[in-house]
């Protein structure tokens, strides 16, 4: 990654103040703690440039301005809770509906709200990770495939009129906007990564102990 980017930006390596919980996590689970903030803050940095490409979709939900929009959308995402007339829908299905060219709805909250509740999903519904938590990487993974098909999907959508169900990444003759194509790969990236970590940290379990097993010393007792 181009330094000089990340500097422009104001997206680079982020640390977390201290805090008490941190004292129940090993260094995996800061890790995917780590990794779970900065999807969710890839999913918020895509919906704002989704909403200024499409103001169309957040004046559907009534709201007053885009920044109103991405304040109820983080809302909802904290929550877990829906967008308006999609009740009872999760992850996935939720993604879904968002992609369908009949969606009356805002289609931009509902987009970011069904990837986001599909990562949190696919970690257990939880946002922050402790020595207790087990994580699957075959969820994971699926979720990183996911995202990949949500972004394929959203450059391919038309309306029955030909158009995009909603406008991203833009090549013209004066234009080349590919933003929206690096943020998504980010967040496969680091999906990925976490499943493969969980697949060598089950693995390393069994080996240490092994190793634990045939380096055994007994302890002096005088």
């Amino acid at each position: 990654m181009n330094p000089q980017a990340s500097s422009r930006d104001g997206r680079g390596p982020q640390s977390e103040s201290m805090s008490a919980d941190q004292f129940g996590q090993t260094d995996f689970n800061r890790t995917v703690t780590l990794e779970m903030r900065d999807n969710l803050n890839s999913l918020y940095a895509l919906a704002d440039k989704l909403y200024r490409r499409n103001p169309r979709e957040w004046r559907k939900a009534g709201m007053t301005d885009q920044a109103a929009a991405m304040t109820h959308l983080r809302q909802l995402i904290d929550t877990r809770r829906p967008p308006g007339g999609l009740s009872g829908l999760r992850d996935i299905q939720v993604l879904a509906v968002s992609l369908d060219p009949n969606y009356q709805g805002d289609r931009v909250a509902a987009f970011i709200f069904g990837l986001a509740d599909t990562v949190i999903a696919a970690h257990n519904g939880k946002t922050r990770f402790y020595v207790s938590d087990i994580l699957d990487g075959q969820r994971v993974y699926n979720a990183a495939r996911n995202v990949e098909a949500a972004a394929w999907l959203l450059a391919s959508r038309r309306d029955s009129a030909g158009n995009p169900l909603l406008l991203a990444n833009e090549i013209s003759g004066t234009a080349v906007n590919l933003s929206f194509e690096r943020e998504f790969g980010a967040i496969i990236g680091r999906l990925d990564l976490i499943a493969n970590l969980l697949g060598e940290n089950s693995r390393r379990i069994g080996i240490n102990y092994a190793q634990g097993l045939m380096f055994f010393n007994f302890l002096p007792v005088r």
